[in-house]
């Protein structure tokens, strides 16, 4: 049973909760197929593909602050060039890696958000203080402000800035610091049990956001398809 008495704070994840990549994956931006062959892309092998991405993204590990958009687009030149070089097949030249950085780092149509958004998040800011904290980067603070939608949110927490992701407890206290509230008078909602779990151990309400309609959770928490739910939750 969600406790809403005394709620004050209502923190969301961003990926998969707000948003969705538009490509269907975060790290192929809306123009990645104008510098690699989709056909040569999608013949690869599977296998190949996981290794090269995995090599990649132990490289965006190992970096834990990046504090501006332009460090960010540095960092994704690196990270496309390790993905190159992993997948020599799709025949990137320096060029093709940096757009490809680019499109990743400003280009706004990365994120696709999700219609209720627009109508539930500002009904919720007239009653609750908002919050997202996500393991993400600088631009998509700059993604968010160009939707319309950052005014709603009185903190915006991303892991590049404070140096470790969730379920970090440092993550949640900083919101709640900069919220000025109680672990007990906030909900958190992720699309990642183990986030929902982090933050039920600081003493917030954890939910599960389930926005795949065929995927079925067996949970102690309470779980949302959508934020229209939520909105019925808190009546």
């Amino acid at each position: 049973m969600l406790q809403h008495k005394n709620l004050k704070a209502i923190l969301f994840d961003s990926g998969r909760v707000l948003n969705d990549p538009r490509t269907g994956n975060w790290f192929v931006p809306p123009n990645f197929h104008s510098y690699v062959d989709k056909n040569k892309f999608e013949l690869l092998d599977e296998k190949l593909v996981q290794v090269a991405f995995y090599k990649a993204m132990k490289f965006l590990d190992a970096k834990s602050i990046i504090l501006t958009e332009e460090e960010e687009f540095e960092l994704f030149i690196e990270f496309y060039k390790v993905l190159s070089n992993e997948l020599s097949g799709l025949e990137l030249n320096e060029t093709h890696i940096v757009e490809i950085a680019r499109d990743t780092v400003f280009n706004d149509e990365k994120f696709l958000f999700y219609e209720d958004v627009f109508e539930v998040i500002p009904k919720l800011s007239k009653s609750y203080k908002l919050g997202v904290v996500s393991d993400t980067w600088p631009s998509l603070e700059r993604v968010f402000k160009n939707a319309g939608l950052r005014e709603y949110f009185s903190t915006f927490v991303m892991s590049s800035k404070i140096g470790v992701i969730k379920p970090n407890e440092l993550m949640f206290n900083t919101a709640l610091s900069e919220l000025n509230i109680n672990p007990e008078e906030a909900i958190f909602i992720d699309d990642n049990i183990k986030n929902v779990e982090g933050a039920a151990k600081l003493g917030m309400q954890g939910i599960l956001m389930i926005r795949d309609e065929n995927l079925k959770v067996d949970t102690e928490y309470k779980t949302i398809r959508n934020l229209k739910e939520l909105l019925s939750l808190l009546e």
